[in-house]
């Protein structure tokens, strides 16, 4: 439900657009991560895959489980909720390894929170969180990776710009696009720190087709 209601609402806010890799296939039991960089990015990598028929579990905020409807919906959906600096996270690692281990395929954003970032303009992701490289060394699971760019088009900044960007995206109509990658096989005897820096990289190449294809500079800096 999740997904095709993103599916609906975004037109509204932007064109969205889609590519992939001539190798992308999301294989039952995959990892899918994407760089995260506006409030309004899940819901647009959301439809994204929805175009491509895929219904991902997302691990997500758990706050966002306290917004009336969104939390039910998130709740009913079986989405994991990720509790922050509390002990509870690892519980969500475990519900993405049974869900992994079901066949299901599960959405992690790499870095873990939104970036700080002065303006609306494209950047590459920040530094990766250990989250992906610790499922993946539970599950063996391979990485989809995805990059999407424009999302700060359409929200970004301090809470009343987030509101005014929000209040006329659907006036402006930002470009959106979303670009999936190949899938890339990480070993778990890989260190850590390895799994991670090559699901980063995966990500951020993926994020710089997208920012090409709407034509902004591809900025390395996180």
């Amino acid at each position: 439900m999740l997904s095709r209601l993103a599916q609906v609402l975004v037109p509204a806010f932007g064109r969205l657009t889609v590519t992939t890799d001539a190798g992308a296939v999301f294989a039952p039991g995959s990892l899918v991560v994407a760089n995260h960089t506006s409030l309004a990015d899940p819901a647009i990598v959301l439809a994204a895959l929805q175009r491509l028929d895929v219904r991902p579990v997302v691990m997500a905020a758990a706050g966002l489980w306290r917004i009336p409807l969104l939390g039910a919906a998130l709740g009913r959906g079986g989405h994991i909720p990720v509790h922050r600096g509390d002990r509870r996270a690892a519980h969500a690692i475990d519900l993405a390894v049974k869900a992994l281990d079901d066949g299901e395929l599960v959405l992690v954003y790499g870095e873990g929170r939104l970036p700080v970032r002065r303006d609306a303009a494209e950047q590459a992701p920040a530094a990766f969180r250990s989250g992906a490289a610790r499922i993946v060394e539970r599950t063996g699971a391979p990485i989809v990776p995805i990059g999407q760019a424009g999302a700060r088009r359409v929200t970004s900044g301090n809470v009343a710009k987030q509101l005014a960007g929000l209040a006329t995206a659907p006036l402006r109509r930002p470009e959106l696009h979303v670009h999936v990658g190949a899938p890339l096989t990480v070993s778990a005897a890989d260190h850590r720190a390895v799994r991670t820096r090559r699901a980063q990289g995966a990500v951020t190449a993926a994020w710089r087709t997208a920012a090409e294809h709407l034509g902004e500079p591809a900025a390395s800096g996180g």
